[in-house]
C-alpha cells in the first residue's frame, strides 16, 4: 500500500482522470473474477443504499490524488493519514463519545503535523493546498467509511466493491467529461502506472484490507495502515527525489504515534486507507 502514493505521483496522467479509472478498472475486474467464480453480484439494500459511500468515495479521491500534485508524497501521506482522527470525531455526532485516550492522540497528531511542517516555516503556497486537499480526502475517507458500514454487513466483499467502486468511477467519469479531463492520449508508461495503481492500491489496497479486517482485530489492521506514510516518503525518496528533512522525519513519528493513541482509543471499526 505504500506504492500507491509514489505511483500516483510518477503517473503523468490528470489527477480525475487516475481516480476514474482506478475505481472503473477495480469494479470491471472484480466482476470479471466473480463470472469466472461463478458468483452473483449481490446488493440486498439496492444500488441507492451504494451512491452515499460510492460518491464519498469519489469526493476522496477527487481531493487527495491532486494533492499528490501540489505537495511531497510525505506530507500528503502523512495528511490522509489522518482518518482515525476525522472518523472519530464523526463518531461523536453520532452519540458516540470518544475515550480521554482519543483527544490525548490526537493533541498529539497535531503537535507532530506542526513539527513535520517546521511550525510552517518549511511549507510553501501550493503546498498548504495540497496538505489541505489530502486533509480534506481524509474526512471524505472517514464519511465513506461512516456510509459503507451499514451495506458492508449486508453483503459480501466482492459485490460491495464493485457497486461501491463502480458508483465512484462514473461519478468521476461524469466530473472529469464536464471538466473537459483529457481521459486518453497517454503514453504507454502511464497506461501501465494506471494499471498498477489499480492492482496495488485498489485492489490489493482498499479490498484486501477489507477482506484481512474479517480474520484479525480491526485496530490491528488500522494501526498496519497508518504505517503507509512512512513507507510511501521512503519510496519517494528512493525513486523519485524527494528529500526527507529531519523535521520532517520527528514530525511525522509523532504524528504516527498519536494516531496509533486514536486507533487504540475508538471502538473497532475499519479506518479505511486513503490510498
Amino acid at each position: 500500500m505504500s506504492a500507491s502514493a509514489p505511483l500516483i505521483a510518477a503517473c503523468g496522467a490528470p489527477s480525475l482522470a487516475i481516480a476514474t479509472y482506478r475505481c472503473l478498472l477495480a469494479s470491471g475486474l472484480t466482476i470479471g473474477w466473480m463470472l469466472l467464480t461463478s458468483r452473483r453480484v449481490r446488493v440486498p439494500a439496492g444500488i441507492p443504499a451504494a451512491m452515499g459511500p460510492g460518491l464519498a468515495l469519489a469526493a476522496h479521491f477527487g481531493a487527495w490524488i491532486p494533492s499528490l500534485r501540489l505537495t511531497s508524497v510525505a506530507l500528503s501521506t502523512a495528511m490522509i493519514s489522518t482518518q482515525p482522527v476525522w472518523s472519530a470525531l464523526l463518531a461523536r455526532f453520532t452519540g458516540v463519545r470518544p475515550a480521554k485516550a482519543v483527544w490525548w492522540g490526537i493533541a498529539v497528531s497535531v503537535v507532530g503535523v506542526l513539527v513535520l511542517t517546521g511550525f510552517g516555516g518549511s511549507v510553501s503556497g501550493s503546498s498548504w493546498i495540497g496538505m489541505g486537499l489530502a486533509l480534506l480526502g481524509a474526512l471524505l475517507a472517514a464519511v465513506y467509511v461512516a456510509f459503507g458500514e451499514r451495506l458492508r454487513k449486508a453483503t459480501d466483499l466482492a459485490s460491495y466493491t464493485t457497486v461501491v467502486y463502480g458508483v465512484a468511477g462514473l461519478a468521476l467519469l461524469v466530473v472529469s467529461a464536464l471538466g473537459s479531463v483529457a481521459l486518453g492520449g497517454y503514453v504507454w508508461r502511464d497506461w501501465l502506472l494506471i494499471l498498477a495503481i489499480t492492482l496495488v492500491a485498489q485492489i490489493g489496497g482498499h479490498s484486501a484490507m477489507n477482506a484481512v479486517v474479517h480474520r484479525t482485530s480491526a485496530t490491528v489492521v488500522s494501526t498496519a495502515i497508518l504505517f503507509e506514510a512512512p513507507g510511501a516518503t521512503i519510496l519517494a525518496a528512493i525513486f523519485l527525489g524527494q528529500s526527507v528533512g529531519l523535521s520532517l522525519v520527528l514530525g511525522l513519528v509523532v504524528m504516527l504515534i498519536g494516531l496509533v493513541i486514536v486507533v487504540r482509543g475508538t471502538s473497532p471499526r475499519m479506518p479505511e486507507s486513503g490510498v
